[in-house]
């Protein structure tokens, strides 16, 4: 199976670019490339663009792409059925991708060997004084309402025709791991939602890179939402508060995740489209065993704003 996988990078059409650039700079995101069709959106560190919008007369999800860790495993992905020979990856840093669809049609890509961009400076972690570890000692904290600085891409969530087909597609193509499971409340026997985790064995990874969940219509099915992690929670707050102030849109945040734990942010850019910051999320490695939650989706948030009726459907 494959090894070092990562989600590399989402893609979205858009009627007006101007309005997708200057909506995702205020969500923390940095202009790396922009032609008059494209544009390519990145965060701190090397990774050449986490965000692509592409003009187009429909706004919308595009698609997205997993960044393979070994040309083998590129070449592995080019041999299975539906799959496109290996073939240049356009936009900032190059490299290769491999070309497919998931059952529901979704555009998905495997990329290879793109080249790191120059680094873009990360802030430290804050240090919290907690009730029992004083980790500030004759020092203040003075964060900022600012956009602040998305660190990476760390999941997006699609809504599907077939749970368990397009779960297994992720599986066999990708090696991804079952984390938890949503199920009918009540009934734990009835799997609706699959948390899918990149494999590295004993290495720490995010709890989810992916949610897969089962559309209550088969013919409504595409993207949920994508998802940045903040550095901490003065940087989400404070992006929260700047995003506020830009008069964007708030569907709900801030509150804590029941399953992976995340402290969450929902938006809505100015087409419609759901994008988060999270911070705080769980880690896992091949000792987690899957918990089974079969909860009413009113009680997925732990604490804080809960999500409208509207964020389910």
């Amino acid at each position: 199976m494959p090894q070092g996988i990562e989600i590399s990078y989402v893609v979205y059409d858009s009627t007006d670019l101007d309005q997708t650039e200057a909506f995702m700079q205020d969500f923390g995101l940095v202009t790396a490339e922009r032609t008059s069709e494209m544009l390519y959106m990145r965060g701190a560190g090397t990774v050449p663009y986490l965000y692509v919008a592409r003009r187009a007369a429909r706004d919308g999800f595009a698609g997205a792409a997993l960044d393979m860790a070994r040309r083998e495993d590129l070449d592995a992905v080019a041999r299975l059925p539906g799959a496109s020979a290996v073939e240049p990856n356009p936009g900032p840093g190059g490299g290769q991708r491999v070309r497919m669809t998931t059952p529901d049609g979704v555009p998905i890509d495997a990329v290879w060997g793109r080249e790191p961009a120059p680094p873009i400076a990360l802030r430290a972690p804050n240090p919290y004084n907690w009730g029992t570890a004083k980790n500030r000692v004759n020092a203040s904290l003075r964060p900022k309402r600012a956009p602040g600085l998305v660190m990476r891409l760390g999941h997006f969530g699609l809504r599907v025709s077939d749970h368990g087909q397009s779960v297994a597609w992720f599986r066999e193509r990708f090696g991804m791991v079952d984390s938890d499971y949503l199920c009918v409340p009540g009934d734990e026997s009835r799997v609706v939602g699959t948390f899918l985790r990149f494999d590295r064995g004993a290495a720490l990874v995010d709890h989810h890179s992916m949610l897969i969940t089962q559309s209550k219509d088969a013919r409504d099915t595409g993207v949920h939402h994508h998802s940045y992690e903040m550095q901490d929670i003065d940087e989400l707050f404070g992006a929260h508060d700047h995003l506020l102030a830009r008069g964007r849109e708030l569907e709900c945040g801030v509150g804590r995740h029941l399953v992976g734990s995340q402290i969450f942010d929902y938006w809505r850019d100015p087409f419609g489209n759901r994008v988060e910051h999270y911070t705080d999320g769980d880690v896992a490695n091949d000792a987690y065993q899957p918990v089974r939650y079969a909860v009413a989706a009113d009680d997925t948030t732990q604490w804080g704003m809960d999500p409208p009726r509207t964020f389910f459907d």
